[in-house]
């Protein structure tokens, strides 16, 4: 398949995927996708089923969220595009992360429980720095995120920006590489 096939084909799944688009108002990540609340840094990389972008909230400068386009709250929701779409993006967006913060380790979890019920699944990829773990007293894991959660600082919203520009074309490099190795 030619460059422009290729391209022809994702920018229709994205056209189908927009016509049966699930939206539910007052959810964070439909309504960061709408545009009906700001998204600092913008959408950083996009699938048919996918988006990708900076954490809203009090994770660490670096912390990329996946999300589904649709209002899914559980992975046995997922139909088939998405499903096939996950595994190759939360890897690209870790190499993103790894590429950009160099952290220790990097976390991909899985969230989508809200105070009183399922919410917008999403999947934060964070890196997680010596730094980050010495101002939080050497928290790792689930403890480290509560924290961060409970302490709500956010990272500065300019060193967000700057990050989601060097992140963008850290995904530009990785897709036009991959459509390289295709051809």
């Amino acid at each position: 398949m030619t460059d422009s096939a290729t391209k022809l084909a994702v920018d229709t799944l994205r056209a189908l995927y927009r016509l049966v688009r699930v939206d539910v108002a007052g959810c964070l990540g439909c309504d960061l996708l709408t545009g009906r609340r700001e998204l600092p840094g913008g959408v950083l990389y996009e699938t048919a089923a996918w988006v990708v972008n900076h954490v809203v909230g009090p994770m660490n400068l670096g912390t990329l969220i996946v999300g589904p386009r649709d209002h899914v709250v559980a992975i046995a929701e997922l139909d088939d595009i998405a499903a096939a779409e996950l595994g190759p993006l939360l890897r690209d967006t870790a190499r993103v992360v790894e590429t950009l913060r160099q952290p220790e380790q990097t976390y991909v979890c899985m969230w989508s429980h809200g105070r009183d019920a399922r919410k917008h699944l999403h999947f934060a990829v964070q890196p997680v720095t010596a730094e980050v773990r010495a101002r939080y007293g050497g928290l790792r894991s689930e403890q480290l995120q509560a924290r961060m959660l409970a302490d709500g600082d956010e990272p500065d919203i300019t060193e967000v920006e700057q990050f989601c520009e060097r992140a963008r074309e850290l995904f530009r490099v990785i897709t036009d590489s991959r459509a390289e190795n295709y051809s």
